[in-house]
């Protein structure tokens, strides 16, 4: 049997969580360090940081705020309309291994930080465990992941200075709920990503190989599966995290300012059915082929239809080894000269389906449909559009049946494994000759979103 497709299964083995849990942002860390650097640590900032050790872990974290200061010092004044005010409170670095050390604001012992970073309103302060968490995330995912979750906790400030306080949620019930203020945080956290991404900063670098670190690090904030939306501590999936990220990075502060309850999509949901949330919302994989394929199916011949071509299913092939058609697509491949789909069931698919989740087959069958409906409708299936526009007809497929209320459906996990399946590898992007798959990451995410947020008219089959 051939591995070509080995590195995605490595990956996927990766999505294994390690669980922690305090009073703050919840965080599970999984992954591996991606590319992001310190240009010039700040040695002199710790001495603003209360409890600070002097260690490298709160170099970089008060190299981290002093660079988000500074940010919102200049977006701040040109998104609100009046200065920016640096926190009154202060910083806080917690040894959560240190039995004897002093609580910060707005808990009663330092173990209530074990695992979190989180912004105390009543203070206007910062704290973070730089035990167990900080150092965790960059052995994880490296240094852009610590500057990622003190720039979210730092949106949280930004929020208060904008007049969005427990006190006026309270005043204003289901105004701001938490997991609306949690994807602002996310968007303010993105915009700054961008400001650093752009050259604007004189200490951080975070450059397009190091987004999907961010992303890495930001879908361990995720909910657990099944969590409602409307639950008060509700922060959101990997998805809609994700997606607040990147409005914030491709748009400006004032995006994020301006969302609402009104304006802003959510695509974390709840199990609706016992036997759904009992098998954790996957389907076994064999089961998962079998129904998917007819909606698979269904779905392509209305596209085709709307504009004026015939659909015609493409053979579905089971084989037992990785599929080599048309070249190295992966673990399900659309065989042009064939017209098929053919679909690896003793190898990688099904061991992604099971590290990952039955989604991880839904999003790979339906980006090789899409291939098939590009080719039918006449379009290239043949370079790096071909590929991006067959993810973007699986995101339309995806928001097509997330909006169902009747028969195939998606279960609560399935955004979430949509997620880990782009950010560990090209192959729902790659052509019908097995090439030319986008990177990084975080611009397959982007393409998938394009499409189920705004249907198959972003996916150059019209």
């Amino acid at each position: 049997m051939r591995h070509r497709s080995g590195r995605l299964v490595r990956l996927a083995a990766l999505v294994t969580a390690v669980a922690t849990v305090g009073s703050g942002c919840t965080v599970a860390v999984s992954g591996q360090p991606k590319a992001a650097r310190v240009v010039e640590r700040d040695t002199t900032s710790t001495g603003v940081i209360r409890g600070s050790d002097g260690g490298q872990i709160d170099q970089l974290a008060g190299t981290a705020l002093a660079d988000i200061d500074r940010f919102w010092d200049e977006a701040f004044p040109a998104t609100f309309g009046k200065p920016w005010t640096p926190l009154s409170g202060g910083i806080f670095s917690v040894d959560t291994a240190d039995a004897s050390a002093k609580p910060p604001p707005c808990t009663e012992k330092a173990s209530d930080v074990e695992g979190n970073a989180f912004y105390c309103p009543s203070a206007d302060a910062v704290a973070y465990d730089r035990a167990a968490l900080l150092p965790v995330l960059q052995d994880k995912f490296g240094d852009a992941a610590v500057v990622i979750v003190l720039a979210h906790e730092m949106g949280h400030a930004v929020q208060k200075r904008m007049g969005i306080t427990p006190e006026s949620e309270r005043a204003n019930p289901g105004k701001f709920p938490t997991i609306l203020t949690e994807a602002m945080a996310d968007c303010f956290a993105g915009s700054f990503t961008k400001w650093v991404a752009d050259g604007k900063s004189k200490s951080l670098d975070i450059g397009q190989d190091a987004l999907d670190s961010a992303l890495g690090a930001l879908i361990t904030f995720r909910d657990p599966v099944g969590t409602s939306p409307t639950d008060q501590q509700a922060h959101g999936n990997a998805f809609d995290r994700v997606s607040a990220f990147q409005d914030g990075f491709q748009k400006d502060a004032k995006f994020c300012g301006a969302m609402t309850v009104q304006n802003r999509v959510f695509t974390q949901s709840t199990f609706t059915n016992v036997a759904d949330r009992d098998r954790g919302g996957n389907l076994p994989f064999d089961d998962m082929i079998v129904q998917l394929t007819p909606d698979l199916s269904a779905y392509y011949q209305g596209v085709l239809t709307s504009i004026g071509k015939t659909w015609v299913p493409p053979k579905s092939t089971k084989v037992g080894q990785e599929p080599d058609c048309s070249g190295d697509q992966g673990p399900v491949a659309f065989c042009k000269d064939d017209k098929a789909v053919e679909i690896d069931v003793e190898g990688d698919l099904r061991k992604l389906h099971e590290q990952i989740g039955d989604y991880a087959t839904g999003l790979l069958m339906a980006s090789r449909y899409g291939l098939s409906a590009l080719a039918q409708a006449g379009k290239q299936t043949d370079g790096a559009a071909a590929g991006s526009n067959a993810l973007c007809m699986a995101g339309a497929y995806t928001g097509v049946v997330l909006d169902r209320k009747e028969g195939f459906g998606l279960s609560p996990g399935d955004m979430d494994e949509a997620v880990q399946v782009l950010l560990a590898a090209n192959f729902p992007t790659r052509d019908a000759k097995g090439r030319s798959g986008l990177e990084p990451g975080f611009k397959r995410v982007e393409v998938f979103r394009a499409g189920v947020f705004d249907g198959d008219k972003a996916c150059g089959i019209r």
